[in-house]
């Protein structure tokens, strides 16, 4: 049996088109049930934009079935995917998640269904993620990760539990053990450890911090493909968790490739550990907006991030 499809919107209905356009043309859509939900607005001026998508959601076919969940109030991303996937979790065995932003290749559906069903008996992989950085050794299909990938991922009834995002339950954790956060961060990436705190103290709204958080404290993996199947296209001045610059690029495979070479979990190579946590380092990004200043299109990037940044 497929994984059910969950998709989550809010009120940009340019990127939720982009997302939906692309998903329909996955080689399993049509065999796939997607559940759609819906977050309210925070304000009257957004209220108008929700109507108008939900409106455009009402259209939407080409998979075996289409419910939409709409919220009256305004959840936030973390508590919408939280229980979201609780939801779904509750009457199905796995499950494919994915946000408004997020454009697939056709054979999306295929790798996640096919990598949910060759790695469900192995309790060291806790999740899947259909995107990847470019790494540079794609010798094998898949590698694995502490980290968990965000956009466009998966996982299993059994190894989801709402209680792993209580944030309380885990700032005890850290208050009672504080060398974990240094451990965290060796693992995880330079950027994981301030993130978590931040979370803490409600500067960001991140349910995917603590999803990382839970892979690392339980020693678990994310299995990655060698090329990505999704693209991030939400990096934008009006986007609510994305905005600025895009350094985490990678290309999308495109070809209608329907089966992927699986290899059973063994420890990450220190070498390929080094490549993808190096994405989240600030040398990575000051390299690449360096980079992007070469150009006239990489020169307005910078100028529109910085404007973001200060407020203009």
């Amino acid at each position: 049996m497929l994984a059910a499809v969950c998709l989550f919107t809010y009120d940009r209905l340019k990127e939720t088109k982009e997302t939906v356009d692309a998903l329909k043309f996955n080689l399993l859509a049509s065999e796939s049930e997607l559940f759609i939900f819906s977050d309210g607005s925070k304000n009257n001026s957004e209220s108008i934009k929700i109507k108008t998508l939900r409106n455009y959601l009402k259209t939407i076919t080409g998979f075996k079935s289409v419910k939409i969940i709409e919220s009256s109030e305004n959840k936030g991303l973390a508590n919408s995917i939280i229980y979201g996937v609780s939801h779904i979790l509750e009457k199905y065995e796995k499950v494919i998640i994915l946000e408004d932003d997020l454009v697939t290749s056709p054979n999306f559906l295929n790798f996640m269904n096919d990598a949910l069903d060759f790695y469900q008996q192995d309790k060291k992989i806790q999740s899947i993620s259909g995107f990847s950085l470019s790494l540079k050794d794609k010798t094998k299909d898949v590698y694995f990760q502490t980290r968990p990938g965000s956009w466009g991922w998966a996982t299993w009834k059994d190894r989801w539990n709402p209680e792993i995002f209580n944030k309380e339950a885990i700032k005890s954790i850290v208050t009672d053990n504080p060398e974990i956060l240094n451990q965290f961060k060796q693992k995880c990436g330079n950027d994981i450890s301030k993130m978590l705190t931040d979370n803490f103290l409600n500067k960001n709204d991140s349910w995917y911090v603590r999803w990382a958080f839970d892979h690392f404290r339980k020693n678990n993996y994310t299995v990655f493909p060698a090329y990505s199947y999704v693209q991030n296209i939400g990096f934008a001045r009006e986007g609510t968790h994305c905005k600025g610059i895009n350094t985490y690029r990678s290309e999308l495979v495109q070809e209608n490739k329907r089966s992927t070479d699986f290899i059973n979990f063994q420890v990450p190579d220190q070498q390929v550990t080094r490549q993808f946590l190096y994405y989240f380092t600030k040398q990575h990004k000051i390299i690449t907006r360096l980079k992007l200043l070469k150009s006239k299109t990489g020169r307005t990037q910078v100028l529109e991030e910085i404007k973001l940044r200060i407020g203009l």
